[in-house]
């Protein structure tokens, strides 16, 4: 009898020890749940205004046109046409544009721009086909032309790092070019100027800077490539002008607005 109790004490012992130990166990082995991050998306979408001033440097190619040589119609073959090249220098002009874009992502936008250039002086001279090289018989042409630009671009924003963005983009659009009546001072002749719209591409690269939540400065370098087009009337004896196009290498400032920045 003694036997039994003392028996059924031991077992009584172990079951009290293997319950006291069991929470600790069952602690040490559960591992709680780590709650999930939320991690909110970027805020997109956006639409924003703009506006920039520049300045613009303008490199001009050349210009072909035809003259007529009236001493072909002594023969029988009636007047002739020789080619002629007009060369020439286009000065610097002030910009002013503006426009209106969306912010379709963190990194991707997209605008639509209007752009003025203001009048761009241009120096030139042509030899003539009688010329036979000769410098001091060149002509000496004055004129002037202005443009307006439409452009649709797109941009790549590369990131905010301390509050500048740095970007790169492309645009393609059209340019109306308005060109002036051209002088030549040395021999009396006028020629009048031309205007038509032509094809138009541009690159850029810039950086803009978070002046508020709303509010950035926008800075950055553009290259856009006008395709040539008429850029004189012809008459008896000189036929029209067409000169071979323009670089325009521009440096801009401005303000974007973003609404509900």
């Amino acid at each position: 009898m003694n036997s039994l109790i003392k028996t059924f004490c031991a077992s009584l012992a172990v079951s009290a020890a293997l319950t006291a130990m069991a929470p600790a166990a069952f602690a040490a082995d559960y591992i709680e749940p780590v709650p999930e991050v939320v991690v909110a998306p970027p805020a997109v979408g956006g639409w924003y205004l703009r506006g920039d001033i520049g300045y613009s440097w303008n490199r001009f190619k050349r210009a072909d046109y035809a003259t007529i040589d009236d001493c072909a119609t002594c023969g029988s073959g009636g007047p002739t046409f020789g080619s002629n090249t007009l060369h020439g220098d286009l000065k610097g002009s002030f910009l002013i544009g503006g426009g209106v874009g969306y912010q379709v992502t963190d990194y991707f936008r997209t605008d639509v721009t209007l752009d003025y250039m203001t009048r761009s002086k241009f120096n030139g001279n042509t030899f003539g086909a009688n010329c036979g090289g000769d410098i001091d018989c060149a002509s000496d042409e004055r004129g002037h032309y202005s443009a307006l630009s439409l452009l649709a671009n797109a941009y790549v924003d590369l990131g905010n790092f301390g509050g500048v963005t740095p970007y790169v983009g492309a645009g393609i659009g059209g340019t109306r070019v308005k060109w002036a009546d051209l002088n030549d001072v040395r021999y009396g002749n006028m020629q009048e100027g031309a205007s038509d719209w032509r094809f138009t591409y541009a690159l850029m690269a810039g950086a803009s800077v978070d002046l508020t939540q709303s509010l950035k400065l926008d800075a950055g370098y553009r290259f856009r490539h006008i395709n040539g087009g008429k850029m004189f009337e012809g008459n008896q004896w000189v036929g029209d002008g067409y000169d071979k196009g323009m670089n325009i290498h521009d440096v801009r400032v401005g303000l974007r607005y973003m609404f509900g920045g």
